[in-house]
């Protein structure tokens, strides 16, 4: 298998309205796949609450505060409103990557279609919660606070960059989740072409097994950290939405 057929989209429910391909994938398999998951998980987690909690329970308790802290560090008591949005983010983005590192799977969160459509989500809260919060004073955030004759250069400058947001924060995720598998891929071709090879070229196989198990706790980590930094970027942007730029 080539190393980037793992991320090839493939129809499992082939339909076309109106000249337009909305045919069921593999991509949209695994996205219902996570979402009932996660769901399932911290519904059965939480369904009978217990004074002694299981490890189950006792693993959505620690999601659910460590999201908490996060928005409550990052944007204050105002933030915490928006929890159900945020900890919803963190645990699809979470789920998917973790659900991705199941050989045969589909990572969800290798696609710059699904990483975009997340990060256009959050932006459109920005902006929203931001209009709704300070009326025509949001745009405030562009201006900030320098001598008069500064702002002909830093007001673009500021426009682009919160323009720019949506691709920062979707490449970033895209970007990982596809180099760390495609990593995989590559070590795991090694493995098996020095295995088939026979002889010395057998026992060199090993370098390359002993690389895969070391890149897949890696990833294991990355899948973690690349949730964090969405969910916690997107409390730094709604903070700003909330405070302009009480909070710099």
């Amino acid at each position: 298998m080539q190393p980037m057929e793992q991320f090839t989209i493939k129809p499992i429910v082939p339909l076309h309205i109106g000249g337009y391909d909305v045919s069921f994938t593999n991509q949209s398999l695994l996205m219902v796949v996570v979402a009932l998951a996660a769901a399932s998980f911290l519904t059965v987690a939480m369904g009978g609450r217990r004074l002694v909690p299981s490890r189950a329970q006792s693993m959505a308790e620690m999601s659910y505060e460590f999201v908490a802290n996060m928005i409550n560090a990052s944007a204050g008591q105002d933030g915490l409103k928006f929890f159900p949005f945020v900890f919803t983010l963190f645990v699809f983005v979470l789920f998917s990557n973790f659900f991705g590192m199941i050989p045969g799977s589909f990572t969800v969160t290798s696609q710059i279609a699904v990483t975009f459509a997340l990060a256009s989500l959050v932006i459109l809260t920005v902006i929203v919660t931001g209009f709704a919060t300070h009326g025509i004073g949001f745009l405030k955030l562009f201006v900030p606070k320098a001598p008069w004759y500064l702002l002909i250069l830093l007001v673009p400058i500021e426009v682009i960059s919160f323009l720019t947001r949506p691709i920062s924060l979707s490449v970033r995720l895209f970007a990982n989740m596809l180099a760390g598998h495609t990593m995989l891929a590559v070590f795991g071709g090694f493995v098996v072409l020095l295995g088939g090879a026979g002889g010395v070229l057998s026992v060199l196989s090993i370098a390359p097994m002993a690389l895969i198990v070391a890149i897949m706790l890696l990833e294991l980590l990355v899948a973690f950290l690349q949730a964090y930094v969405f969910a916690i970027l997107t409390c730094i942007y709604l903070n700003e939405a909330l405070h302009l730029h009480d909070h710099h």
